[in-house]
């Protein structure tokens, strides 16, 4: 069928349709909502209504250590894992990280690096929350203070894949744009020309280049990689990033969270 002969009154009742909207809302979406406490979103005028609530505003699921949303272009669904679930090095020890608010974060508690050498993050999701016969795409999600430091030229490895199985990974270097740290400069060895204290040329990528998505205009993105979830397996999909070869200290890091949504054509 042509839709462009289809007559115009039509289409927009087609667009208007609660039962053509119900299509784009996965099948257990009663039980998603009553898991978020936001049950009241059922009442909504319309399915196209519930639709487009859900695409702009993510729901905090499983006590809020979930946030649930879909992607408006494909209807597919979308997590993000709080920090509060990521296993980060050291995360719990005070005198390296710190657990507070943030007016941005859509989750109560964010992760703050104070100070540390060894930096590794890693999260995990039931591939069973997520729709089938999608390609999914996983970050990071972080901003950094106005003094961070210790990530001039920081070699980072990210990995992505089911638990036991084999993992996609790739080697990227962070670096914050500007960044001014005489220890690190002085013992390290970086310069501009250089990414490493042997001397090799290595390919920095700044902060806050076209490679970094922006979640919000305050978050930064961070790929970790790819994921194709076909719907016939169960377990789970782990996700790694850890700063490489780098004992020097970091600081000012913030950790919201590690998303994975559809990736986009």
């Amino acid at each position: 069928m042509d839709l462009q002969q289809l007559p115009v009154k039509f289409i927009a009742n087609a667009a208007e349709s609660d039962a053509v909207w119900d299509t784009f809302l996965p099948p257990e979406i009663h039980t998603i909502l009553s898991q978020s406490g936001e049950s009241g979103l059922l009442a909504a005028r319309s399915k196209k209504e519930l639709y487009l609530a859900l695409c702009n505003k993510p729901l905090l699921i499983d006590d809020g250590k979930l946030s649930f949303s879909l992607d408006e272009w494909s209807g597919r669904k979308c997590y993000m894992i709080s920090a509060r679930e990521l296993g980060i090095v050291w995360g719990e020890d005070p005198q390296y990280w710190t657990w507070t608010s943030h007016p941005e974060s859509r989750f109560q508690e964010v992760a703050e690096l104070l100070h540390v050498g060894w930096l590794e993050i890693h999260g995990k999701l039931d591939t069973r929350l997520l729709s089938p016969s999608t390609l999914y795409k996983a970050y990071l999600v972080v901003k950094f203070t106005r003094n961070a430091f210790g990530f001039k030229h920081l070699p980072g490895e990210v990995s992505v894949g089911l638990e036991g199985g084999e993992h996609t990974k790739q080697t990227l270097f962070l670096h914050i744009e500007g960044e001014i740290n005489p220890y690190y400069e002085r013992e390290m060895g970086y310069s501009k020309e250089r990414g490493d204290a042997e001397g090799e040329t290595v390919r920095e990528v700044v902060i806050n280049d076209n490679r970094y998505q922006r979640e919000s205009p305050e978050w930064l993105e961070i790929e970790l990689g790819e994921f194709f979830c076909d719907g016939g397996e169960d377990g789970l999909l782990k996700m790694r990033y850890v700063a490489k070869g780098s004992l020097y200290w970091k600081s000012g890091l913030i950790v919201q969270g590690i998303e994975v949504r559809p990736k986009r054509q």
